[in-house]
């Protein structure tokens, strides 16, 4: 598969459908910039139907298919490795060698990491989700990345604990919830060594004032926890200079909250 001819289908700014080489179309279109190739779908009975994510990375808006794709694009949103996003934005296409068939795939989702790699991605709400034709795509998308150093991956859902967390955080994902200047730099000094979140907070200032820029700061990077705990007042927190390095290594050797248990 990895030598396997693909070729890219997406909408120009024009609004046209160009049509190119795999290969080239990586070195020259801003995937990150391109309109959905297809709209997701709206299915009659059921719950979740598409919406809007307002990314804290790009300033614009990216749509989602379910609450599944929405948690993936919290993820994505709050990596600082992460520079772009979109959804849906190629179509890849191939002949399938064993059959002579042409074969197409739509990824779910687009990022562009900091080091000008790609990622395309499917956010499925199990392993089995989209049967084989899912898993035959997987084998392409998969080889076809590899060759142009990106990658394809079929993202695994978050824990309940963490896409919690990440929903909690997100809603303080704007700009506007950092506070007021010498907020930042008042809870790097109330946090330089882990404590709980609501001590930490007190001893800046009035907590309903100082919260929101707590939770911006945790969304942003700026302070860290470990988010695969319940986040909560007693939840310990500490600075976070170098984005996320040996944070759960600090965090872990703090001993127990006597609170917690």
């Amino acid at each position: 598969m990895r030598g396997l001819p693909v070729e890219v289908a997406f909408t120009g700014l024009s609004g046209q459908v160009t049509q190119l080489p795999w290969d080239q179309a990586v070195g020259s279109v801003r995937f990150e910039g391109l309109a959905p190739v297809s709209a997701f779908p709206v299915l009659p009975g059921r719950r979740w139907g598409p919406g809007w994510w307002w990314s804290a990375t790009t300033g614009r808006y990216v749509m989602h298919g379910s609450a599944t794709m929405r948690t993936q694009l919290m993820a994505l949103d709050r990596d600082p490795e992460v520079t772009g996003l979109s959804d849906r934005p190629v179509r890849l296409i191939w002949r399938d060698p064993a059959e002579g068939r042409v074969r197409g795939w739509v990824p779910q989702l687009f990022a562009r990491y900091t080091d000008g790699t790609g990622l395309l991605a499917d956010c499925p709400s199990s392993p089995s989700a989209g049967g084989d034709k899912a898993q035959r795509a997987r084998v392409v998308l998969e080889a076809a990345c590899a060759r142009v150093g990106w990658s394809y991956r079929r993202l695994e859902p978050p824990g309940a604990v963490m896409a919690a967390n990440l929903r909690w955080l997100a809603g303080y994902r704007h700009p506007r919830n950092q506070g007021p200047p010498g907020l930042r730099a008042a809870l790097a000094e109330a946090f330089a060594v882990p404590r709980p979140l609501a001590d930490g907070a007190a001893s800046v200032g009035d907590p309903l004032q100082v919260l929101p820029g707590v939770y911006h700061a945790l969304w942003s990077g700026c302070l860290a926890t470990r988010l695969d705990e319940p986040l909560h007042d007693r939840a310990l927190i500490c600075a976070d200079a170098e984005r996320g390095e040996g944070v759960e290594e600090q965090l872990s050797n703090v001993g127990g909250d006597p609170e917690r248990g």
